[in-house]
C-alpha cells in the first residue's frame, strides 16, 4: 500500500466542527434531551479563553489562526485529506457534538456563514491549488532521505525525544523545478527557524503564513513574494509557514 492509503482528517461527521473544535471546551448537548450524556465527552478541543463566542479580538485572532493550521496540516499532508463538509466557512454546531437529531440552525448548514467567514474559504481555495501544483506536496510514495529533509528551528536538528519541543519544519527538496519548506511552531512564544539555501539561483517565497491577516495570509500561483531575509524565518507562536522556491 502507498500513502494514498491514508485518509487524513481532523473533524468528521462525529464530534465537534472545527469551528466548535476551537470554540469550546466541553461539549454542551443538553438540547439532544439526554441531559447532555450522549456524545464523545473526549473532544481534544480548546476555547483559548472564554467558552462560545466572543468579541475579544486577541481569543478570535488565536482560534482565527488555529483554524488555518489545522486546514493546512491537513490539505498539504501526505495521504487522501477528508475536510468534514462546512468546515471550509466554520460551521457551527452550537457546542454540539452529536447533532443527528437537531433539524434546526444545529444541524444545518448557516450559509450566511459562508460570506462571514469568506478568508477561510479562500484559504482553503488557495491551499487545494498549491496542493494541485506544487508536485513535491503529491510524492507518488512515501518520503525517503532523499525526497524530505527534517529540520529544527535554531539551526538544530528536530529534538524528536523532547516532549516539550513545538517546533519543526521539513523540506522537499526540488522537484519538476520546485522546492517546498514547511515551517511549524504549535508553541506559545516565537521560533527562528536558519533556512537552507533554495536550489539554484531560486529564492524563497512566502506562500503561506498563518499568524497573518487575509489576504496576506496565503497567496495565490505565481504571486507569492519574496523573503526580505533569505536565510532565517522567525515563526509566530501557534503558526505554520510554507515557502516555495522560485
Amino acid at each position: 500500500k502507498g500513502p494514498e492509503s491514508s485518509i487524513n482528517f481532523v473533524t468528521s461527521h462525529d464530534g465537534f466542527t472545527l469551528n466548535d473544535l476551537v470554540t469550546y471546551a466541553e461539549k454542551h448537548n443538553e438540547a439532544n434531551g439526554e441531559f447532555n450524556r450522549d456524545g464523545p465527552t473526549a473532544n481534544y478541543s480548546a476555547n483559548y479563553g472564554m467558552e462560545g463566542s466572543t468579541d475579544d479580538p486577541e481569543i478570535n485572532d488565536i482560534r482565527t489562526r488555529q483554524v488555518k493550521n489545522f486546514l493546512l496540516t491537513l490539505l498539504l499532508s501526505h495521504g487522501v485529506p477528508m475536510l468534514l463538509g462546512g468546515d471550509e466557512f466554520r460551521r457551527t454546531q452550537q457546542d454540539n457534538n452529536n447533532a443527528y437529531c437537531q433539524d434546526n440552525e444545529i444541524g444545518w448548514w448557516v450559509w450566511d456563514r459562508r460570506e462571514e467567514h469568506d478568508n477561510i474559504h479562500r484559504f482553503v481555495h488557495e491551499l487545494i491549488a498549491a496542493r494541485k501544483a506544487h508536485s513535491p506536496l503529491r510524492h507518488p510514495g512515501f518520503y525517503s532521505d532523499d525526497t524530505l529533509r527534517w529540520i529544527g528551528p535554531g539551526g538544530r536538528p528536530p529534538q524528536w525525544d523532547d516532549p516539550d519541543a513545538r517546533a519543526v519544519g521539513c523540506y522537499l527538496p526540488e522537484k519538476e523545478g520546485l522546492a517546498v519548506l514547511l515551517l511549524f511552531n504549535a508553541g506559545t512564544e516565537a521560533v527562528e527557524y536558519e533556512l537552507p539555501d533554495p536550489p539554484g539561483d531560486r529564492t524563497w517565497a512566502r506562500k503561506a503564513d498563518t499568524s497573518r491577516s487575509s489576504p496576506d495570509d496565503i497567496h495565490p500561483l505565481g504571486e507569492a513574494p519574496p523573503l526580505d531575509q533569505q536565510d532565517r524565518y522567525t515563526v509566530a507562536d501557534r503558526t505554520s509557514i510554507v515557502l516555495i522556491a522560485r
